[in-house]
């Protein structure tokens, strides 16, 4: 399976969740490592969009493509997240679920929906579990944002 990610060209090679660790995310509190993935090109763009300020057209970014195993795969749905999942505040709840998912290293990824688009879904890599050296990154290039976008 192919996952993709975007971020700033000198971080697009690092799969070791560093980021999340750093600055938490929506699915993991600070100190927790996680990296996430999106299943479709478009849906990795929204996912950055998300987080940049208005106006501001970010630069020096790349796309990565990253080839997955299909198996060890925790599913959320919508049905089993808290009524607040899609609040644009990360609910704590949602940080719980994650830290769990990264500290019992039972699974490689979850995939869970997107609170931008909840038809479409993200996958959250535990870079500690065993089959993280089954996770490779195929391909990367520039990638610029259409500026109609921002």
């Amino acid at each position: 399976m192919i996952l993709y990610r975007i971020s700033n060209c000198r971080y697009i090679n690092d799969l070791t969740g560093t980021g999340a660790r750093l600055y938490g995310g929506r699915w993991n509190s600070e100190g927790r490592s996680m990296v996430y993935l999106a299943s479709s090109r478009a849906l990795a763009v929204l996912e950055v969009l998300v987080h940049i300020q208005p106006l501001v057209t970010p630069a020096n970014f790349c796309i990565a493509e990253v080839k997955v195993p299909e198996h060890s795969i925790l599913t959320l749905d919508t049905t089993t997240l808290p009524p607040n999942w899609q609040d644009a505040s990360s609910p704590a709840e949602l940080k719980q679920i994650g830290n769990q998912f990264i500290q019992e290293t039972r699974y490689l990824m979850m995939k869970v929906p997107s609170a931008i688009v909840p038809q479409e879904y993200n996958y959250l890599i535990n870079p500690w579990h065993p089959d993280i050296k089954k996770v490779s990154i195929i391909n990367t290039h520039p990638f610029s944002f259409d500026d109609r976008l921002i």
